[in-house]
């Protein structure tokens, strides 16, 4: 049987430290910063209204510096990646709506002029941050999403002008859902077909004047607003067509491919596959930011959650005659408490994540490590998914955990839901993204497998896994014996720390494994490959997702090592609980392989039980480390 042993008291202060982590300094000042902002947005009324207000505040942000701090020094920048994101996720704990359209500026926007662009587009950064061109980021279009390698936006070099022109050649091409289009934008980074003297040369961007000085479209852009949406109202999503609209041949962001005057494509990376993915790979800031603001988000709901749970009362204690506060009924404490515990886990993956990301594009950044860069990469797909679905889920059972008060927009849960309901598909579908983490595990993060089809893909799996499938079968089978063990015969010790470490490493060996030998299917005769990997989506989503819960466990036993001896009790069994949520979650999955006996999965239900009622009196201690100012929690829910 596992002993939950109730941690001794902790302050608040001992914890936030431990969250704060490398990048305190940043998160004290932006703290600071958002103590004056509004806490409840105004959703009603005027959407121009609404619109004027976020904007009013990013030139308040903009004003701050702040934008400055991820931009090299050269340009007038701060240097300093990590603490950029970190900056940007904070602004999660307040609006938004704010924090996308900074996201868009100066993230997508701002961060693509400067990751493809070269010294001739590097001059426009001092005006990108302080906000003087106002930008967007035309990506994604009505026909492909996700699919970016096959947009359908065209931009073909007219040798004997000089120019590029740069066209929407159907309506399934129109730019949609772009941030900053339907109001603010001037201009826009525009990803296109790239095509000289009639031969294509792949995905291409551009930077495209959009609208005029008064603000007018400019000759051959059509923009649309994309009008009210389910939430980010603040944000002016639109729409853009380009019709022949001429660029001038610097235009191109020319980092990765350029175009001469005679129409002559060069490019520094032969390989048109390799290239694509190298360009995208360099965005790779935004989406690891929109984990952290989705993080963000789940606290200020999770502090709300707690705070008013502590204060409501329902039902009479015959005991002592008096009404029970909701957070003592292990119900509610099980809405909560397991949700907590997976913010703080993913607090720390997030914190690793962008440790990594500042390592390889900051300004001490090492030599490029393409295979470091491929497998941060696919792990921030893989923490995106998970973090946004969390954030998506745990509002929602907040709000419910309110009640009728956590319908009102002035208690925020209501708009919080609203907001973070599109983060599980912009910066990256999550199903989509699970299905890229799993490739690349099968893959080993090589490049070249980018230019696999569905059949070289199965062939590669083949040839390259299925041989490390056997070599693992053994150790494998010894770890399944350990943990089976320990579960019929000593009694599984839940709460060792090197049981649970190891049942997630297990259980993602073997799924991985399980999913290998399925794709081997595709290089047999008569096999249809494309049927062979559709047939195996579930299993390839689930790898992924393994894959990630065990990434973001080994993140939280990392911050256990090097947090202060008074918080680590108290941290230690917020750890269990997340451990053990997990395995709860798939338990049929540990019993099925026999990872697991019938008891032991009997009272992993029992020891979260136990975990929920002893981490109950800290809960409050919990939410308030992350350190949310006082002005943001200021609503009649807690009055």
């Amino acid at each position: 049987m596992s002993d939950v042993t109730p941690p001794g008291p902790v302050s608040p202060d001992a914890l936030r430290g431990v969250l704060d982590g490398r990048w305190a300094p940043v998160r004290r000042e932006v703290r600071e910063q958002l103590r004056e902002v509004d806490p409840v947005p105004a959703e009603t009324g005027p959407l121009d209204e609404r619109r004027a207000r976020v904007t009013a505040e990013l030139r308040a942000l903009a004003a701050s510096g702040r934008p400055r701090l991820g931009f090299p020094k050269e340009h007038g920048g701060g240097g300093d990646v990590g603490g950029a994101v970190i900056g940007f996720e904070m602004l999660g704990l307040a609006d938004l709506s704010l924090l996308v359209k900074a996201g868009v500026q100066w993230g997508l926007f701002g961060g693509a002029v400067q990751a493809l662009g070269t010294g001739r587009h590097h001059r426009l950064l001092g005006p990108i941050m302080d906000l003087d061109l106002v930008g967007c980021f035309a990506m994604t279009e009505t026909g492909h999403g996700s699919d970016v390698q096959h947009l359908e936006t065209v931009a073909e070099y007219d040798a004997a002008a000089g120019e590029f022109v740069v066209h929407t050649p159907a309506p399934s091409a129109r730019k949609d859902y772009i941030g900053n289009a339907a109001r603010d934008g001037r201009a826009a980074v525009v990803f296109a077909q790239l095509v000289t003297g009639g031969e294509g040369h792949g995905v291409h961007a551009l930077l495209v004047p959009i609208r005029d000085d008064d603000g007018n479209p400019r000759p051959g852009v059509t923009i649309e607003d994309c009008g009210i949406k389910a939430g980010l109202n603040g944000v002016d999503n639109g729409r853009l067509t380009f019709d022949r609209v001429r660029v001038p041949r610097e235009a191109l962001l020319n980092r990765f491919g350029d175009v001469a005057a005679d129409g002559t494509y060069t490019s520094p990376i032969d390989n048109p596959n390799r290239r694509f993915f190298t360009m995208l790979g360099t965005l790779i800031r935004g989406r690891i930011s929109v984990a952290g603001g989705a993080g963000a988000a789940a606290k200020t709901a999770l502090a709300l959650a707690v705070m008013r749970a502590e204060r409501r009362r329902q039902f009479t204690d015959p005991a002592s005659g008096e009404e029970i506060a909701i957070l003592d009924y292990l119900a509610h404490q099980r809405r909560l408490l397991p949700a907590l515990a997976t913010t703080y886990a993913l607090h720390f993956a997030q914190e690793e994540l962008v440790t990594a990301l500042h390592e390889l594009q900051g300004e001490e950044a090492r030599e490029p490590d393409e295979r470091a860069q491929r497998e941060l990469e696919a792990r921030a797909a893989g923490v995106k998914a998970v973090a946004t679905w969390h954030a998506s889920h745990t509002i929602r059972t907040c709000r419910e955990a309110c009640g009728g008060a956590g319908y009102l927009a002035e208690n925020r849960l209501a708009g919080l839901l609203a907001d973070i309901d599109v983060f599980t598909t912009f910066e990256g579908d999550n199903t989509v993204l699970l299905q890229l983490v799993a490739k690349g595990l099968l893959s080993g993060f090589q490049h070249d497998v980018e230019d696999l089809g569905t059949l070289g893909m199965a062939r590669f799996v083949a040839e390259q896994f299925a041989g490390a499938v056997i070599e693992r079968t053994a150790a494998r089978s010894a770890i399944a014996r350990l943990l089976t063990g320990r579960g019929e015969a000593a009694g599984t010790d839940l709460l060792d720390r090197a049981w649970q470490l190891g049942a997630f490493e297990d259980r993602e060996k073997h799924v991985l494994e399980g999913l290998a030998r399925r794709l081997r299917r595709a290089t047999e005769p008569d096999a249809d490959p494309f049927a062979v990997f559709n047939d195996a989506q579930d299993h390839l989503l689930h790898a992924a997702r393994v894959h990630v819960d065990r990434v973001v466990l080994e993140a939280f036993v990392a911050a256990l090592e090097r947090c202060p001896e008074d918080a680590a009790p108290l941290l230690g069994r917020v750890c269990d609980l997340y451990a053990l949520t997990v395995v709860e979650a798939d338990r049929a999955w540990f019993l099925e392989h026999g990872r697991i006996s019938p008891a032991a999965a009997k009272e992993v239900v029992t020891t979260v039980d136990d975990l929920c009622k002893a981490l109950r009196p800290h809960a409050r201690t919990l939410v308030d480390a992350f350190g949310i100012p006082a002005n943001l929690l200021d609503v009649p829910l807690l009055h």
